[in-house]
């Protein structure tokens, strides 16, 4: 009888900080002390490890154990650690051999039959242990997620007692990973499904291009969130590193994540009753939220005005930094959120802002859109009113534009473009970037000053327009602004006219 210590990885954010599990067993009066700041769930694992023990056909010691959950300092909850605790008491008690559990890293929960039960975060777990040079060994439920990071390096198992023979030499573990893995099937959206709306459409290929975000507003039922929902198939694959720190975050969730869905850009779409913990992230032990889900990918908000104004307001600093740090007494945690803002409203509550249909005057439609506060609105690259098609459109079939595939390759052309000269898209352009990258001819900059103060836009709204018609010069193979772009980069600034427009009236 004596010490025993095994390696495990807790999840805090999407980091996995090591922790190591020290298992004392002495004489005395029978009992199981645990220790190291647990939380409730880590407390209750004293029941499943004894019984997983008692029925994978080992003996349970009657006497005194202690288990460390070190550094104390350091929150641990979940079922995680009910492997390594297993393992520690049957190492201390030498029921299976002290040598090989050095090289070893173990995270898993424990059913009471003794079989292994899948957890969250092994991703940052199984890089972790890349980093320190061990090996994982994981629930066969998360082998794809670990086989992702190291195939021949991290193990897995069914059950306490496949790895108690592995560690006895009486058998090797192997990755398990869920064999016959069908590609998704495509989804068979395509922009020819959508009539007329050639601007929508195209404001699309620039936002794609550019990583922009973008605005819809227009009347019920005109195409605002079919729009919406094809610009995720114009996006190009995630990279490597993109879809790891992604595949991170969707990890701490119960999403199902393998090869050949892990590089696909994420698309959320909340509801607008969502909370403000819903969408950021919170909770006691801070979660992801739906902005984190979002990361390398879409965030669609339908029906904008309808969102708490104190939830769609705090978006705002992750928009510009691209991230959330959710603080709480014992500690900070921080989430990635670096995504794209999609959002679709009607201009007034009834829908409709003018023409026979409008039932609200203009003050009205003003306090409906005040819901929106005036530095997010900021934050959108592009703003494009969607109106109601033409008569007579439905009845000849309607323009039906260019096929998917066809815009995508001008998108992957335009990004290849400005990784070559910046190693970024447009839209993550700094401030000095954009003076190195964008330069204006003189008469030009007074074309867009005078616009600007026009419309009564900020020093922010300059910099965007500038970047989009960044993007736009992109697509058409220019490697300067002309004046084309700039005019074509303001006729996306539909809210900022709109609100211009209801101002006048109401006065």
């Amino acid at each position: 009888m004596g010490l025993a210590i095994i390696y495990s990885r807790a999840s805090v954010g999407v980091e996995a900080p090591p922790v190591m599990v020290e298992v004392h067993i002495s004489n005395g009066m029978p009992g199981f002390t645990l220790v190291g700041l647990p939380e409730t769930t880590v407390k209750e694992s004293r029941d499943r490890v004894r019984s997983a023990i008692i029925n994978s056909r080992f003996e349970f010691p009657a006497k005194r154990i202690t288990v460390n959950l070190a550094p104390a300092d350091l929150p641990k909850e979940g079922g995680r650690f009910d492997l390594p605790i297993a393992l520690g008491i049957l190492a201390a008690s030498e029921q299976i051999p002290v040598s090989g559990l050095a090289e070893k890293e173990f995270v898993g929960e424990l059913a009471l039959s003794g079989e292994l039960r899948g957890v969250k975060g092994v991703l940052p777990a199984a890089l972790a242990s890349n980093k320190a040079q061990r090996s994982l060994v994981v629930p066969h439920y998360n082998g794809d997620q670990a086989a992702l990071v190291g195939e021949e390096q991290h193990k897995s198992a069914q059950s306490l007692l496949e790895v108690c023979a592995d560690l006895c030499g009486q058998q090797k573990l192997s990755l398990y990973q869920t064999q016959n893995l069908h590609r998704a099937v495509d989804n068979g959206r395509d922009l020819q499904d959508i009539i007329g709306q050639q601007q929508g459409k195209r404001a699309l290929e620039i936002a794609a291009a550019g990583n922009h975000n973008l605005l819809f507003l227009g009347p019920p039922g005109t195409g605002k969130t079919m729009l919406a929902s094809r610009l995720c198939d114009l996006l190009p694959e995630m990279s490597d590193d993109e879809a790891m720190e992604t595949a991170s975050v969707a990890s701490l969730t119960q999403q199902e994540i393998n090869a050949l869905n892990w590089k696909r850009r994420p698309f959320r779409a909340p509801h607008h009753s969502s909370s403000m913990a819903a969408l950021v992230g919170g909770g006691t032990i801070p979660r992801p939220g739906e902005i984190s889900l979002a990361h390398n990918g879409l965030l669609f908000l339908d029906e904008m005005p309808e969102f708490e104004r104190k939830v769609l307001d705090s978006l705002r600093e992750p928009l510009e930094s691209g991230e959330i740090i959710i603080s709480r007494a014992q500690g900070k945690t921080r989430f990635p959120a670096r995504f794209q803002l999609v959002g679709a409203l009607n201009p007034s509550p009834t829908g409709y802002y003018e023409g026979n249909q409008s039932r609200v005057n203009p003050q009205t439609i003003l306090r409906y859109l005040s819901r929106l506060s005036g530095p997010l609105l900021d934050r959108f690259d592009m703003s494009l009113e969607i109106p109601a098609l033409p008569k007579g459109t439905l009845a000849e079939g309607g323009d039906r534009g260019e096929p998917t595939e066809v815009v995508k390759q001008r998108v992957l052309n335009a990004r290849v473009c400005m990784l070559e000269r910046s190693n970024k898209v447009n839209a993550l352009l700094g401030s000095r970037e954009i003076e190195e990258y964008c330069p204006l001819k003189k008469e030009d900059a007074q074309f867009l000053e005078s616009a600007l103060h026009r419309l009564g836009l900020s020093i922010r709204a300059y910099h965007r327009i500038i970047k989009v018609a960044r993007t736009i010069a992109d697509l058409d193979g220019q490697s300067q602004i002309a004046r084309h772009h700039l005019a074509e980069a303001l006729g996306y600034r539909a809210m900022d006219r709109l609100l211009k427009q209801l101002t006048a009236q109401a006065v």
